[in-house]
């Protein structure tokens, strides 16, 4: 990472949750950033982004990431979609045996977006042989929709778009395993829509902006 850094290039830590689990099991992105990533990247300009600062304050930090003024951001899955930095050549997702393979698919596509050659690195202390196989897997393709087939077939609809990391609501119409395509065409331009308008703030988007807001406020900030 410090060489990437030294080259001008910029950093990705990603962690599965906000806060700490009463297990302990998983790397919470805010004592992550506090007491590893400052350990791990002394003297760089670390940033913190995650679900539940407030849109206006996600904005800044990613501004501020996108604008070069941070070398690391530290965050949960809210940048898995709607980001598009460039310069950023270094991803690591932290447990990443707790991620749909759909999820972790889109979150590796927020590197390599530049000319810089890139890097995605997942970190599991998890020797399951059914969680390393499906690691790999994904390790072993780029296509998405090989990715999204794969993980239904391994881990079921119910964690398809990450359900339970993000608390989206169970589909009314939609079948997963029949309606893949589609879904992934909605996907496809809800990415183009909030990299349009990542507050949702255009008079056209108000409808939308108000039903993801209360989405989210009946869910709970899950990340």
């Amino acid at each position: 990472m410090d060489r990437e850094i030294d080259a001008g290039r910029q950093v990705y830590l990603v962690c599965p949750a906000i806060e700490e689990t009463p297990d302990g099991g998983l790397n919470a992105v805010k004592s992550y950033y506090e007491d590893i990533a400052k350990a791990l990247l002394p003297e760089r300009r670390v940033g913190l982004m995650h679900g539940k600062l407030k849109p206006r304050e996600k904005a800044a930090v990613m501004e501020d990431f996108k604008a070069g003024r941070l070398d690391a951001l530290v965050s949960t899955t809210v940048i898995e979609v709607g980001v598009d930095v460039p310069n950023a050549t270094v991803m690591v997702i932290e447990n990443a045996e707790r991620y749909g393979l759909s999820a972790l698919h889109q979150l590796r596509g927020r590197v390599g977006r530049g000319a810089a050659e890139s890097w995605c690195f997942l970190v599991s202390d998890n020797t399951s042989e059914n969680v390393q196989k499906r690691l790999k897997f994904l390790c072993s393709t780029a296509d998405g929709f090989a990715v999204a087939q794969y993980d239904l077939e391994t881990r079921g609809p119910g964690d398809f778009f990450g359900s339970r990391q993000h608390g989206l609501p169970t589909l009314q119409i939609a079948d997963l395993m029949n309606d893949t395509r589609t879904l992934h065409a909605a996907q496809s331009e809800a990415v183009a829509l909030l990299a349009e308008d990542p507050l949702l703030e255009h008079p056209d988007h108000a409808l939308l902006a108000a039903q993801v807001q209360q989405m989210f406020e009946k869910a709970g900030a899950m990340n």
